[in-house]
């Protein structure tokens, strides 16, 4: 199954240069940037629990857990963090009529559908395994997954604004206040990725929220210019115990909604190993089915116990673009630590000490980072926009998500992801029906 003949690599010690997937650093190193992979990761796996009310806690247990399942399906090969995805949020909110940032009384129906979402990616691990990924670039090219991903960066945008503002049941109008701390968070995120030394300028979402969470206690607690945070929770909870799981409900409806998802998860998790095989000099094709069935599995696994569905992170890449450090070595100790960290139920309490106008400013970076996203996918695969299939496909997608067109479809109701993801395939592969028909004829 690989050079060494074993499943797992035997890990070779190197101590100096760029290290490899099946290379080691002594056991000093590793943990430190095992550390330092869990402060990467910490910002944005705690945020998108947050934005769709489910408990943070169990998010970074389970991003643990399935660090491990992950490692393990591909055979310790791919140096890769999972941790909550942020292509469920708008899907969950929508399936369970939730606020974003607010306690979600229906996380089990938003269960159910993080599940079959999971075990579709898993099943589709296996084809990949058993036919090959080229079927997926055919089905997904990049102007596709470009529209997708914008599309649901500007179905979240509406969500990010409200949380920012501060409006709510008891607030319709929001908050001055609210407003101008999003505003220094998103400046905060801003300077921290522009112009902070070193590795920090890597963590702008944990660096940049600290900073709007300070600010926020100071004007609150310390001025009285809005709601006091409340820390009688942190005092109140335990240092280590089991976090609050959540079994899952399982309804064709919230399915129908969330399911979809496994197309964004699926492009998401491409392109990834593809960027690490760049950055590794290493072709990883072989084990993208795999990868796949390792995410999808390691959702199911989220789902079961209340956690948010689970995608390969970006952020852990870019400290291995940094560090050139690539040993999977080192996710094994991210992953134990993360685990230890879901089992602080006193941890879990300071999470949820977040203010809202702090995590609507976080989502309007990262919201809009989701969408910016797309132009990168473009400009990298240098999709022709000259093409009039290219861009009427493009146009469509991004108004169907911009606008969150819905759309009732035997019963069961699509929201602007939905309609965007499926349209937008749907039109492309439409357009194109006359181009492969033609082009026999062409090569004839």
């Amino acid at each position: 199954m690989s050079e060494t003949g074993g499943y797992f690599p035997r890990w070779r010690l190197k101590t100096e240069g760029r290290i490899l997937p099946d290379e080691r650093l002594p056991a000093g190193p590793t943990v430190v940037l095992g550390f330092q992979h869990v402060v990467a990761m910490f910002g944005s796996t705690v945020l998108a629990p947050m934005i769709m009310g489910f408990d943070p806690n169990v998010s970074i247990l389970f991003s643990g857990l399935s660090t491990l399942i992950f490692f393990i399906a591909v055979g310790g090969r791919v140096p890769s963090y999972l941790g909550s995805s942020f292509a469920f949020i708008g899907p969950v909110l929508v399936a369970t009529a939730a606020a974003a940032g607010a306690p979600n009384p229906n996380i089990a129906l938003a269960l159910g559908g993080i599940i079959a979402a999971g075990a579709l990616y898993a099943l589709i691990g296996i084809i990949v395994m058993m036919a090959g990924h080229r079927w997926i670039e055919r089905l997904m090219p990049p102007v596709l997954t470009g529209a997708i991903v914008a599309a649901i960066g500007l179905v979240l945008a509406p969500i990010a604004i409200a949380s920012a503002s501060g409006t709510g049941a008891t607030a319709p109008d929001g908050s001055q206040l609210s407003r101008w701390v999003a505003i220094a968070t998103v400046a905060a995120v801003g300077l921290v990725a522009v112009y902070a030394p070193g590795m920090t300028r890597r963590l702008p979402i944990l660096l940049g929220g600290a900073f709007a969470y300070i600010l926020y206690l100071v004007l609150a607690n310390g001025m009285g210019y809005g709601t006091p945070i409340d820390f009688s929770g942190v005092s109140a909870a335990a240092w280590f115990g089991l976090p609050t799981f959540t079994a899952p409900v399982f309804s064709a409806s919230a399915i129908t909604l969330i399911a979809p998802v496994v197309v964004i998860l699926v492009a998401e998790n491409l392109g990834h190993i593809k960027a690490i095989g760049a950055m590794t000099g290493r072709n990883l094709d072989p084990y993208l089915g795999r990868a796949f069935i390792g995410d999808g599995v390691a959702t199911i696994f989220s789902g079961f116990f209340g956690g948010t569905g689970m995608t390969t992170y970006a952020e852990n890449m870019g400290v291995m673009a940094v560090t050139r450090i690539f040993s999977t070595l080192v996710f094994l100790v991210a992953a134990f630590v993360a685990i230890l960290l879901g089992f602080s139920p006193k941890f879990g309490a300071l999470i949820q000490t977040i203010p809202g106008p702090v995590l609507g400013g976080l989502s309007i970076v990262v919201f809009g980072l989701i969408a910016a996203t797309a132009g990168r996918i473009w400009v990298e695969n240098k999709v022709d926009f000259s093409e009039p299939r290219n861009l009427i496909t493009v146009g469509v997608a991004l108004v169907l998500g911009a606008g969150n067109f819905k759309l009732d479809v035997a019963g069961f109701t699509l929201d602007g992801i939905g309609t965007a993801t499926i349209g937008a395939i749907v039109l492309y592969h439409a357009l194109g029906l006359t181009k492969a028909a033609n082009k026999p004829d062409q090569q004839a």
